[in-house]
């Protein structure tokens, strides 16, 4: 399956597969916040659009298109068409440089990096029918209040994935009561006692405790001893690493 990129400038922004690092997961102590595969798996499934040069954009609250100033650190030839002030109350509006075509029934979902924090500026979310419309979209961020903020180069601005979303409006959500499935109720009661029991080891710092620093039943899709067995182990994924860009015809 391919996910077609075709450039719509001379020098279109480079693509990378997501990475699953974060400057903010990396401060916590022993990189604690790397444990949690959700975050690090939301981080890699996915393509990161870099920002070409490093500018500062600032905005002065007001409602007009003037009220954005963006300045790059060093003169760009294509600075202003990649960024710019267009739908004016505090909105950053990126040109991602591609027109992206996805496979019949599969579209695009864009958004800022999953996890990527930035003070003072918030990324906004688009779902874009990339199997169909013949024309490129924007990536845009709006100031949650006035001041600076900066995008530094190489810094990704857009997050791109990939979704089957016509299939999910035959999703019925339905609440049902555990007591009805035993076996996932014996799984997730299993569980849970041996996530209290290890907790308050934690807590008393026992020494095999404090050495084994955390469970890994879901990192390494496995359920606890004593558990019915599960089909995780068959399917689960705790590492991605998509392909990079190619050149084709």
């Amino acid at each position: 399956m391919e996910l077609e990129c075709y450039p719509t400038t001379g020098q279109p922004p480079e693509i990378v597969p997501g990475r699953p690092q974060r400057a903010w997961m990396d401060k916590f102590a022993e990189r604690h916040p790397y444990r949690c595969l959700p975050l690090t798996m939301a981080n890699t499934t996915g393509w990161e659009i870099l920002t070409p040069m490093a500018f500062t954009a600032e905005w002065d609250g007001s409602a007009h298109q003037q009220g954005i100033t963006l300045k790059s650190d060093h003169p760009h030839p294509t600075f202003h068409e990649f960024v710019k002030s267009h739908f004016s109350r505090g909105v950053v509006t990126f040109h991602p440089g591609y027109l992206f075509k996805t496979p019949p029934g599969w579209s695009m979902w864009c958004s800022g990096p999953p996890n990527h924090v930035k003070d003072g500026i918030q990324p906004l979310t688009g779902l874009v029918e990339t199997d169909c419309l013949p024309f490129p979209f924007t990536m845009n961020w709006i100031f949650t209040t006035p001041g600076k903020v900066r995008f530094e180069k190489g810094e990704p601005f857009c997050f791109i994935t990939l979704i089957q979303d016509k299939a999910i409006a035959e999703f019925q959500p339905v609440i049902k009561n555990m007591e009805n499935n035993a076996v996932l109720r014996d799984q997730y009661d299993t569980w849970y006692a041996k996530r209290e029991e290890f907790n308050a080891r934690i807590f008393k710092r026992e020494p095999e405790a404090m050495k084994e620093a955390w469970q890994r039943f879901y990192f390494k899709g496995e359920v606890p001893e004593g558990a019915p067995e599960s089909n995780l182990a068959g399917t689960h994924v705790n590492k991605r690493r998509l392909k990079g860009p190619k050149l084709g015809i």
